[in-house]
This record gives structure tokens, sequence and C-alpha cells, in this order.
């Protein structure tokens, strides 16, 4: 998987993109959390549930089905919430399914792992991106500190935070030229 900080970066970004007003920004927030959830099948090693199975780590929750699942269910929240800082929910619902999406695109294109269950529960197939250069983040804050972790950090920078920036940067210069 990329680390933590590769899939909210990510997250944050579609949601700066896609929600540009600044008053949006808890949306934001929200995007880069979706953005990380589908890790929370990691549990499932606690239970000895088999990384290769429909509950183990990137499979159902790394499925498009889950995304669409969570934007809908966010989003049905939302519509509850009475703020006048809600933004049209269609444009919510594909900010927080693009989000949760994004999950599963970084991580097939990392070094490890099984690959990623895009169409589960339908096909339990798991996928990898032919170009995978994003090194994968070991499970655990234990794993992750020390050389491995600073090089799965350099290795999102390059493929991960350097393209964000490039998106964000382009578009608010597009914005600003709009206007």
């Amino acid at each position: 998987m990329a680390s933590v900080f590769g899939h909210t970066l990510l997250g944050a970004t579609i949601g700066a993109v896609i929600l540009p007003e600044r008053r949006y920004w808890r949306w934001w927030l929200l995007a880069a959390a979706c953005a990380f959830l589908p890790d929370a099948d990691v549990i499932g090693f606690k239970f000895h549930v088999s990384y290769a199975s429909l509950w183990g780590h990137r499979g159902l929750t790394h499925s498009i089905l889950a995304a669409a699942v969570v934007a809908t269910a966010l989003v049905g929240v939302a519509r509850l919430l009475r703020s006048g800082h809600r933004p049209p929910l269609a444009r919510l619902w594909l900010l927080l399914f693009l989000a949760t999406t994004s999950h599963g695109v970084l991580d097939a294109m990392t070094t490890g792992g099984l690959g990623v269950a895009f169409f589960s529960p339908f096909n339990q197939h798991r996928y990898f991106f032919s170009f995978r250069p994003i090194q994968v983040s070991p499970i655990g804050i234990r794993n992750f500190i020390g050389v491995r972790g600073l090089r799965v950090l350099g290795s999102e920078a390059l493929w991960v935070g350097l393209p964000c920036l490039c998106v964000w940067l382009t578009h608010r210069a597009l914005r600003r030229r709009s206007y």
C-alpha cells in the first residue's frame, strides 16, 4: 500500500480541485479521510483474515463498489446537515467517490502486495498497473520507522506529492486566468 501520507495528500488535492472554494476546506479533509479509509481492512490481520480473501487487505474495501457506497452514504449524511457551506451534492458525491477510489489506484501502483480487487465482490481478481513506481509501505507504525519508511516517503514525494502539487498549481492558475 502507499502510506497514509500519500493517500491523504491525493484525497485533499482532489478536494481542492473539485471544490476549489476555500469555504469547502472541511470537505477537503473529508476527502483526505476517504482516500485513506479503505485501509481500515488491515484490522483483518488481527483476526487472521487471509490477505487474499474478500475481506482481506486490498479486497472489498478497495473496490469501486465500496467507493460508491461510501460516497453515497456520506452524501446522505451531508443532506441532513443544514450548513451553508455544503457544496452541490453531485459534486460532493463525485469528490468522495474519486477520493475513495484513489486509494486503490495508488495501491495498484506500488511495488508489493497482492494487487487490488477493483471489481470486488463480483470479481476477486486483483490488479496491479504496469507502471508501479511507488515503494510499498510497510503495515504498522513500528515497521514504518527507519530506512524503509524514508524510502517510501521519498518515493511518494516524487510519484504522488509532485504530481499533486503540479495539478493543484495548474488548476489554481487556470482558475485565476478565468476571472
